[in-house]
C-alpha cells in the first residue's frame, strides 16, 4: 500500500488476522510474476485524498484475507473511466464495490447506476460541511438505484468494509468464517477488559516501563 496522499493503484490484499485460505478463488498473475488472488472487492475514490480516509477499508479487508483492488475514479473529472470500471466490474470477478466520495460524492450513485453488484458508499469528510454534504449526496438516491450507504469518515470505511465482506460471506465460506472470528475476537477484547479505569492505569505502567528501560 502506498502511503495517504499518494494515488492508489491496483492492489490486492493478503490475509494477516482472522483470515481463513480461500480455496475456491481464482488465481491471478500480478505485474511482479507472482500469484495473487483475483479481487472480490472494489475500493474506487474520487481523488487521491480520499486514501486517508479509504484506507481503513482496505486495511479491514486485508485482515479478513479479502482480495480487493484500489483505484481513483472521479465521477466528474474522469467519467468515462468511472463509466468503463463499473461496467466491468462484474466480469472481471468484482462482486461487491466499495466507494468514497466527499463534497458532491456523484461516485456511489454513479457507480450503481451503472453496475447490478451492490456498491455501498463512504462518505468522506468534507471541510465545508464535515461530510454531511457527503452523506446526504450519498444517502438521497432515487427509488431504484440503491446505494448502501455508510457512516462518515473511518467507522463508514470500516464498516464497508465489514458490511462488503458479510455479502460475499454468503457466498464464500471462508470469508464469512473470518467475519465472524474477527466478531468473536472483538467481543472478547471489550470483556477482558470491562474496567476502563484499569485498562488506562495498564497503558500508562506500559509507557512507564518502556521510558525506564529506555533511561538505564
Amino acid at each position: 500500500m502506498k502511503a495517504a496522499g499518494h494515488a492508489p493503484a491496483f492492489c490486492f490484499g493478503e490475509p494477516r488476522n482472522f483470515s481463513v485460505k480461500l480455496k475456491s478463488m481464482k488465481k491471478k498473475t500480478n505485474t511482479a510474476g507472482k500469484k495473487s488472488e483475483a479481487p472480490l472487492v472494489g475500493i474506487i475514490m474520487g481523488s487521491t485524498s480520499d486514501w486517508e480516509t479509504m484506507e481503513h477499508a482496505a486495511n479491514t479487508l486485508r485482515d479478513l484475507g479479502v482480495p480487493f483492488e484500489t483505484r481513483v475514479v472521479s465521477a466528474h473529472r474522469t467519467p468515462d473511466l468511472l463509466f468503463e470500471y463499473a461496467r466491468s466490474a462484474e466480469k472481471r470477478g468484482i462482486e461487491v464495490i466499495i466507494a468514497g466520495a466527499g463534497g458532491a460524492a456523484h461516485l456511489p450513485g454513479m457507480t450503481a447506476s451503472k453496475t447490478v453488484l451492490p456498491v455501498l458508499g463512504v462518505p468522506v469528510e468534507s471541510k465545508a460541511l464535515k461530510g454531511l454534504d457527503s452523506l446526504l449526496s450519498i444517502a438521497q438516491m432515487p427509488g431504484g438505484i440503491p446505494v448502501g450507504t455508510l457512516a462518515i469518515g473511518k467507522a463508514g470505511a470500516i464498516n464497508a468494509a465489514l458490511l462488503a465482506a458479510a455479502i460475499l460471506g454468503n457466498k464464500h465460506e471462508a470469508i464469512r468464517e473470518a467475519l465472524r472470528s474477527f466478531r468473536l475476537a472483538q467481543t472478547k477484547k471489550v470483556l477482558s477488559q470491562p474496567d476502563p479505569a484499569v485498562a488506562a492505569q495498564q497503558a500508562l505502567q506500559a509507557v512507564h516501563e518502556e521510558f525506564s528501560g529506555k533511561k538505564e
